[in-house]
């Protein structure tokens, strides 16, 4: 990618980059992104005026600005201008990068394998789900701070959106946590969704480390032919990073001996469920690749603490527990939430609100019918689901496998809910939310929050 110089100095030095002129630092490069809603462009005179020294825009654009004020810089596409901004940044820093993809468990993956990593290195990690092919580059402009290694997660809802992003990160460590239904509405199938995850493979060397799911058929199918160093993790099939002995314990957390090809050791975490089990051998393999010892692991995940919105457990007055998983919501993560509930048997009644699913097409409302299926043979006490005609096919399958109806609650929207929350929830009560994030069940989480703060 090769820009102009058309106003100012070539030679000015930046401090950072932005995006965004309502977040930019004085001294740092504003680079005008083109969005569906929105051209940055139009706003790089506002940058210069916040204190950019320098703006990149689309060729034609920089004539109408102060060349006096910034160093102006013409792109033939401002977006691939950050992604080639930021490959080279990465290139030059001589920092390793760790990337982690799959349809569930990325960020908490991310979060809990830059936990181990940072028990030895120096470690940096995209923020929050800066993972597309905007917030990935910006992520690894951080690398100008010359960490030892980066991890990143990697997302998408579309084929060739992972190819792209591995083309920019070029990791040495890819993690391949799942496949499962997660914007299966923009696939054919399932199957689709893992090719499109395969992508994570692209590029990869006899130098390339893969960790990948040894339990996920779909995924061990796509990496057969890997020609680099594989270690697989898992329960039900022989792996290099294995549970063996595993005890649920409900809001208490997970217990498990690991064995691994350096040796064993007892996991005890906070982080609640088998899905996180996964997401911790996940990342120990990738700790075991870089010679973390298994004992500093070991000690970190005792004090893991769940991402915000993902499993957190909020316990509040009168004994009501709140399990808050109301980030983001698919079939199979949300039927691993409710064996959580189904294993914990000291709360007073086991209350599941749960919202809709998006983004599952042609598929939903059978998906959702399943669902509600699987609330009825957990055994829930109280069934609440919140969205639209999906949400109430999940309740109406959930009374037709056993749930009594008197039991079962649908709304139309999340704000509804919350109203009756404090109604439907009593002491003792132990309650899962979960759903989409367009469906906004965070909301009915904070409502909780306030009626039994």
């Amino acid at each position: 990618m090769t820009g102009t110089v058309v106003g100012g100095s070539g030679q000015t030095a930046f401090d950072g980059v932005s995006i965004d002129t309502r977040s930019i630092r004085r001294g740092e490069l504003y680079i005008a992104i083109r969005g569906e809603r929105f051209d940055g462009a139009d706003f790089a005179t506002a940058a210069v005026s916040a204190g950019a020294a320098g703006v990149v825009v689309p060729r034609g654009r920089g004539a109408t600005l102060d060349a006096g004020a910034a160093a102006v810089i013409e792109v033939g596409d401002t977006t691939a201008a950050l992604q080639a901004l930021s490959k080279a940044v990465c290139r030059a820093s001589g920092a390793r990068v760790v990337a982690i993809t799959g349809s569930a468990g990325k960020t908490t993956t991310k979060e809990v394998t830059a936990e181990f990593l940072g028990t030895k290195y120096r470690v940096i990690r995209n923020r929050g789900n800066l993972n597309n092919h905007i917030g990935l580059p910006l992520s690894l402009l951080e690398l100008t701070t010359r960490p030892d290694i980066a991890v990143v997660e990697l997302g998408m809802n579309h084929a060739g959106e992972i190819r792209t992003l591995v083309g920019i990160a070029e990791p040495d460590v890819r993690v391949w946590t799942n496949v499962g239904e997660a914007h299966l509405g923009f696939f054919s199938s399932i199957d689709a969704i893992a090719d499109a995850k395969a992508e994570v493979l692209d590029g990869s060397t006899t130098s390339t480390v893969l960790v990948a799911n040894g339990d996920d058929d779909r995924i061990t199918a796509r990496t057969r032919a890997f020609g680099g160093r594989k270690l697989t993790f898992g329960l039900e099939l022989p792996a290099d990073i294995q549970a063996f002995d595993v005890a649920d314990r409900g809001i208490d957390g997970t217990s498990a001996s690991i064995l691994t090809p350096v040796g064993a050791f007892k996991l005890n975490t906070p982080l609640i469920g088998r899905s996180n089990l996964f997401n911790i051998m996940a990342a120990a393999a990738v700790g075991i690749s870089f010679d973390v010892p298994l004992a500093a692991m070991a000690e970190r995940a005792a004090a893991l603490k769940p991402a915000s919105h993902r499993g957190e457990v909020v316990r509040l007055a009168r004994g009501v527990v709140v399990i808050d998983d109301s980030y983001n919501s698919n079939p199979t993560a949300t039927e691993r939430a409710l064996d959580v509930l189904r294993a914990s048997q000291s709360a007073r009644r086991r209350v599941a609100v749960l919202g809709e699913m998006l983004e599952l097409g042609d598929r939903s409302v059978a998906l959702h019918e399943s669902v509600g299926r699987a609330a009825a043979a957990a055994a829930v006490d109280l069934l609440v689901t919140v969205g639209g005609m999906p949400a109430r096919a999940m309740a109406d399958a959930a009374t037709a496998a056993g749930l009594a109806r008197s039991h079962v609650h649908y709304f139309e929207t999340s704000e509804e809910a919350a109203e009756r929350a404090s109604s439907l929830t009593g002491t003792g009560d132990l309650v899962l939310v979960k759903g989409s994030r367009g469906v906004r069940t965070d909301k009915i989480v904070e409502r909780l929050k306030a009626e039994f703060a």
